[in-house]
């Protein structure tokens, strides 16, 4: 279920803030959400004015929008993302990083295996997706006859497990894999790789909403008045870089430093680099 709240001029800022960090030539991973889809609308426009890129659709819906934005698109068959953009439904910091709560579109699934194949993510959010833990509602994809065998699992792990239902028809959502999605809330997540590990050993479980890990913090560095943090070099391991525009308040900007946010204005972007590392 996805969690609500955030201006949509927020969100716009940061898919935008996003989609320009592609490159002429580049293969782009399109994520799925609202803000997401102001990314690949933005793609658009950029493709529009001359800029080369090709799209790996997350959802049926990724894939609609941007054949209507004009953005050429491809597959996993015949291309690896070198950078992907997708939003999430909760943040929050951990001792590895930042650990993300996704799935509100249901399209966790393709999004968690596409996201894994780009070189570079970027996970965009505005300020309401931050949180001092886990807290919300775990999305999990189910094969549809597993569901009570799934349901009574994750009982058993402390969570509640709610079939999640369809707005605009009867009956629950159905997944573009053709199956059922669980929200399963849980009373704080405490330990997040623990219990991603415990969901994805359920039998019948296809995928679950959390994306542990995303990064580690490795220093702070002060440039003039604008707080940034950036990571040291870390070998095929994520990468985040994050820094902090001018002029944001005192309390925006200890959000910053406590969560290697990048904060542009009122928006969030975390970028994870797979397979680079930046300059001291």
């Amino acid at each position: 279920m996805k969690r609500s709240g955030g201006s949509d001029e927020a969100k716009r800022r940061a898919g935008e803030a996003a989609a320009d960090r592609v490159t002429d030539g580049q293969v782009v991973g399109l994520g799925t959400g609202g803000t997401a889809a102001h990314a690949i609308r933005a793609l658009g426009r950029a493709v529009d004015a001359g800029l080369d890129v090709r799209g790996i659709p997350t959802s049926v819906a990724s894939r609609e929008l941007a054949r209507e934005a004009g953005v050429p698109l491809t597959t996993l068959a015949d291309a690896r993302p070198d950078i992907a953009i997708d939003g999430a439904d909760e943040i929050a910091t951990s001792d590895a990083g930042f650990d993300l709560v996704k799935g509100g579109g249901a399209a966790h699934a393709r999004e968690k295996y596409v996201d894994s194949a780009a070189d570079e993510l970027l996970v965009v959010a505005d300020p309401t997706k931050l949180a001092e833990t886990l807290a919300g509602q775990v999305p999990v994809e189910v094969l549809p006859d597993a569901r009570p065998v799934v349901a009574d699992a994750v009982r058993g792990r402390g969570g509640e497990p709610t079939l999640r239902a369809a707005e605009r028809k009867d009956g629950p959502v159905v997944t573009d894999n053709g199956n059922l999605v669980l929200d399963c809330a849980f009373e704080g997540i405490d330990d997040p790789a623990g219990l991603a590990a415990d969901l994805s050993a359920i039998p019948g479980v296809v995928e679950h909403g959390l994306f542990v890990g995303v990064g580690k913090r490795q220093r702070r560095k002060i440039r003039g008045s604008t707080p940034e943090l950036q990571v040291a070099r870390l070998d095929r391991l994520p990468v985040v870089r994050v820094g902090a525009a001018r002029g944001v308040g005192e309390d925006l900007v200890d959000l910053v430093v406590q969560r290697v946010v990048e904060v542009r204005g009122d928006v969030h972007v975390i970028e994870r680099f797979l397979h680079s590392g930046l300059d001291d």
